[in-house]
């Protein structure tokens, strides 16, 4: 299996979490929020993060994504899994102090959201014998863990995401979905060493 081909559009899943959810002050209303980043956003594993100057405070958002592996549209949540050919872990980038600004007005988040480096990824791996719906996952900022999720605590499962994903997009190879991130969101500053670990 090829575990590095070209990422093609990047759909990010917000609101998925609970804790996450009330940490920004936000009603959970029942839905998720889609928004997409362009694959330009994407910092390959191993590289510097290039954070943005003067736009305001940047927080790091830890997920867990996957790549779409198999086409497919209008596809069920009990065959969603079978399209994911492979995960790794990522950051959703966020100019805060941008996306507050643009809630304020009802206006699109694409400023905060979908900036150069906004979307650094870990290593693929393959998907097979992975628990999606008991991964683990933390972050750290210069060896302190600032975040750790579980995806048994999604609102929204791995699977029902990709329904709702393909009732509007057919899903291609190469698509990848950042699928939420959990409570613990932060700042992060210039020279902050970062590091994303699964657990066991």
């Amino acid at each position: 299996m090829n575990l590095t081909p070209p990422v093609q559009r990047i759909f990010c899943i917000g609101r998925n979490y609970a804790k996450h959810i009330e940490e920004l002050g936000h009603a959970n209303d029942g839905d998720c929020v889609v928004f997409m980043k362009p694959a330009s956003c994407v910092v390959p594993v191993g590289k510097a993060i290039e954070l943005p100057r003067e736009m305001g405070s940047v927080h790091h958002e830890a997920e867990m994504v996957v790549r779409i592996g198999t086409a497919g549209k209008n596809i069920a949540a009990a065959n969603a899994i079978s399209h994911i050919d492979a995960l790794t872990l990522g950051l959703d980038l966020t100019l805060r102090d941008v996306q507050n600004k643009l809630k304020y007005k009802g206006s699109p988040w694409e400023l905060a959201k979908a900036f150069d480096n906004a979307a650094p990824l870990g290593a693929w791996r393959p998907v097979q014998g992975v628990s999606l719906t008991h991964f683990e996952f933390e972050f750290s900022v210069n060896g302190e863990i600032r975040q750790r999720g579980n995806s048994k605590d999604m609102l929204f499962p791995v699977a029902r995401q990709i329904e709702i994903l393909s009732k509007t997009w057919a899903l291609i190879p190469g698509d990848i979905i950042f699928t939420g991130t959990p409570e613990g969101v932060g700042p992060l500053l210039v020279g902050d060493k970062v590091k994303l670990n699964s657990l066991p």
